[in-house]
């Protein structure tokens, strides 16, 4: 079962709510990148980024590895996997309520009267 109200499912949450963050990952799904390498397509400085990855370090989605001054991250999708469950529950929740309602109007289809078909003026 998963926990739905820990820390690191907020970390995990609040680190997706930023677009940056969602293509950072995106790009590390393709393979390990440096900082420099994840802050290139933004218009952001490296500082900025750290603090990007940083989020995404807290919530554990990335690890990050020093060589000398250069820092390699990589996904580690993890912790994706809660936050797929928690999101789950609300799919299956919607998909019950949908699946209801069109019960709901198929009923109501099969047993409301057919319109008459309305007489047009001859001519």
């Amino acid at each position: 079962m998963v926990e739905y109200e820990t820390p690191q499912l907020d970390a995990v949450f609040h680190a997706l709510g930023d677009a940056t963050r969602r293509s950072m990952l995106r790009s590390l799904a393709q393979g390990e990148r440096t900082v420099s390498q994840l802050a290139e397509p933004f218009s952001i400085s490296l500082a900025a980024a750290s603090k990007h990855i940083k989020a995404l370090e807290n919530a554990g989605l990335i690890q990050r590895e020093v060589h000398g001054r250069t820092h390699f991250c990589r996904l580690d999708p993890g912790p994706l996997a809660s936050a797929n469950q928690w999101l789950l529950y609300y799919q299956d929740f919607w998909n019950s309520r949908l699946n209801v309602l069109e019960r709901l109007l198929t009923e109501e289809a099969n047993t409301s009267p057919k319109p008459a078909p309305k007489k047009g003026k001859a001519k």
